[in-house]
């Protein structure tokens, strides 16, 4: 399993974490009963991405862990050899591109690879997602910041009827509430005709702060002015690797840290065992019901 990100450094290079703040939140997460043993690592990764707001960061550790506990069906199965996990690497490119941007920024990239809908999953893509940043976070520490960026060239009609409003809503709120990273930016290059109706599907969900985050780019020049060009793939007439070099290595990676991703998955929320009334999933989603058919016109 590879190395986890060297913890003195990272208070060496923040100026703004504070040694006390982290055992504080440390000290805190042990007197929680309902909650998982958490590492300092995940506690500064937790601290920074609430830009060091220490109450915020206990509302975050809490939805995080809460949120991976009640939707098994798209956290759990993080074994990278996993069928679910397999076929989620056969259909896309996920990556984090190797240059930053000129703000210390990570560039997410995602891009089909297998574009027939019918191997379409989400709730396997949005894990693929997750267990990438994840380890990221595990490797290298806390992120200035992140752009999410979606090439949506090869996606057609059909993957849309793929969706289901109810993983889309679990997927924001946990963006928006629960996953600790600084999100910078979501974007979509190469957009297809329908764009308006995927839009329409996650725009109820979308506090304004991530709505105004949200671009659709009809030009690559405009996008161009968020991620520089020499930030990408060859193919985009970028300075990094071919998109084929960058999936083998993300799969070669992935394979490597089988490991951390069963330890990962032995974090989990005991209900049974929090203080006050126990939450499921309707105290987050409403009842599920609602949510579960999509309507596509």
């Amino acid at each position: 399993m590879v190395m986890s990100a060297n913890i003195s450094l990272i208070y060496q290079n923040d100026p703004d974490l504070r040694r006390a703040d982290v055992k504080a939140l440390l000290e805190w997460a042990s007197k929680q009963p309902h909650l998982p043993k958490i590492s300092e690592l995940q506690v500064i990764n937790f601290l920074q991405s609430c830009y060091y707001r220490n109450e915020q960061a206990k509302c975050v550790i809490d939805n995080y862990f809460t949120i991976k506990t009640l939707c098994p069906e798209i956290f759990s199965g993080r074994n990278p050899n996993s069928p679910s996990v397999q076929a989620a690497l056969n259909c896309a490119l996920m990556v984090f591109l190797p240059k930053l941007t000129p703000e210390n920024y990570q560039v997410y990239w995602m891009k089909l690879i297998d574009c027939d809908p019918n191997h379409y999953n989400f709730s396997n893509q949005i894990r693929y997602f997750d267990m990438l940043e994840m380890l990221t976070l595990h490797k290298n520490g806390p992120q200035v910041g992140v752009q999410i960026c979606i090439d949506m060239e090869g996606y057609v009609f059909g993957h849309l009827t793929r969706l289901s409003t109810s993983i889309i809503k679990k997927l924001l709120f946990y963006l928006q509430e629960a996953m600790p990273i600084r999100l910078k930016g979501i974007h979509f290059i190469n957009p297809f005709p329908f764009i308006d109706k995927l839009l329409a599907l996650m725009k109820p969900f979308m506090k304004k702060e991530l709505l105004d985050m949200l671009h659709v780019h009809n030009s690559i020049e405009t996008f161009f002015e968020h991620v520089p060009i020499e930030c990408l793939p060859k193919e985009y007439g970028g300075q990094m690797d071919p998109i084929k070099v960058l999936h083998d290595q993300v799969i070669k990676e992935m394979d490597e840290n089988a490991d951390f991703f069963a330890q990962e998955e032995t974090q989990k929320v005991n209900e049974s065992l929090r203080p006050g009334k126990p939450k499921n999933i309707g105290d987050f989603f409403g009842i599920e019901g609602t949510f579960k058919k999509l309507e596509v016109d």
